[in-house]
């Protein structure tokens, strides 16, 4: 925790999104990070965090193993409730309230699924590895900014089926219908930013990248990344995060975002990542394998504009 901390405290975010944190029921595990926090000097004094699918039971053999127990069996991957799950840290207040969870919509109802799973399964398999949550932060004067969290599933670890990568796809395309107003349910009022862990690269991963590609040029959405992706070489692997024009967050990859909405003008982005010689690099290292993606918002005036959302993995 004392890594995280730091970094925490590097990154000088009004809004924090972190993935890969377990789900306690009395939030005790986030209620410890915000008093490490404060501690140190970094306050946020606000926090939410909802249920993930991770570890939840679809009481059905999903990988074929002859279990329906199991880690994969999940409605998300996870050896328990709650594993691996999202949480926002905030210096904003966050509208609890008026969150919406989107994480029990069924993968088989998004139009054009690309679910290869069998009638049965379909009938409980939730769209979201993780989750996907509106939430809305409270600006001066009444003003909203609502955060489309989400974190998928990586598009591997799957077999010849690519369920995996399937889904991955699907969880992407889900904002993608939200926000057209093609689904049973209303569409996000901007300003938003539409944050997570997309766990694919638009370019080199080995995933199905068309709705994410759609994401990054969607009207509606703004990507804050420098320009210069066609550049990078076979599967990322070239990448270097100290000369590329890229926002890497994992090794030579993009796989986390922050996309705030077309109306929000954006005053800067980037990944903290220092230079090998830093001693915040090891730091960062020890951590979490990725690095922080950061975007500062400047259309939003006054006292409560968040000058950096930013997705932390």
């Amino acid at each position: 925790m004392a890594a995280a901390v730091a970094v925490i405290g590097a990154l000088d975010a009004d809004v924090l999104v972190l993935t890969g944190v377990d789900y306690d029921h009395g939030h005790a595990a986030l209620a410890a990070l915000q008093d490490r926090l404060a501690a140190a000097g970094h306050p946020y004094p606000h926090r939410f965090a909802l249920p993930p699918n991770t570890g939840v039971a679809t009481g059905f053999d999903v990988d074929g193993d002859g279990r329906s127990r199991g880690a994969r069996d999940a409605q998300g991957w996870g050896r328990f409730a709650g594993a691996g799950g999202m949480a926002v840290l905030s210096r904003l207040p966050v509208d609890a309230a008026g969150a919406v969870d989107h994480s029990a919509f069924l993968w088989a109802d998004l139009p054009r699924t690309l679910s290869p799973d069998p009638p049965e399964l379909r009938a409980v398999q939730r769209l979201s590895t993780t989750g996907h949550w509106q939430v809305p932060l409270r600006l001066a004067e009444g003003r909203v900014l609502t955060l489309l969290v989400w974190a998928a599933t990586p598009p591997v670890f799957d077999g010849p089926g690519d369920r995996n990568g399937r889904r991955n796809h699907d969880e992407a395309a889900f904002w993608q219908h939200l926000i057209d107003g093609e689904l049973r349910l209303p569409p996000p009022a901007a300003p938003f930013v539409l944050i997570g862990e997309a766990q694919l690269d638009p370019v080199d991963s080995n995933g199905r990248p068309a709705a994410l590609r759609a994401l990054l040029s969607h009207p509606a959405l703004s990507d804050p990344a420098p320009r210069g992706m066609a550049a990078r070489s076979d599967a990322g692997q070239g990448g270097d995060p100290a000369t590329d024009t890229v926002l890497y967050d994992f090794g030579g990859l993009r796989a986390s975002y922050v996309l705030p909405s077309a109306d929000l003008r954006v005053g800067g982005a980037g990944v903290l990542w220092p230079d090998a010689g830093n001693p915040l690099a090891a730091t960062l290292a020890t951590a979490s394998r990725h690095r922080p993606v950061w975007v500062d918002l400047f259309t939003l005036s006054g006292p409560d504009a968040p000058r950096s959302p930013a997705a932390s993995p």
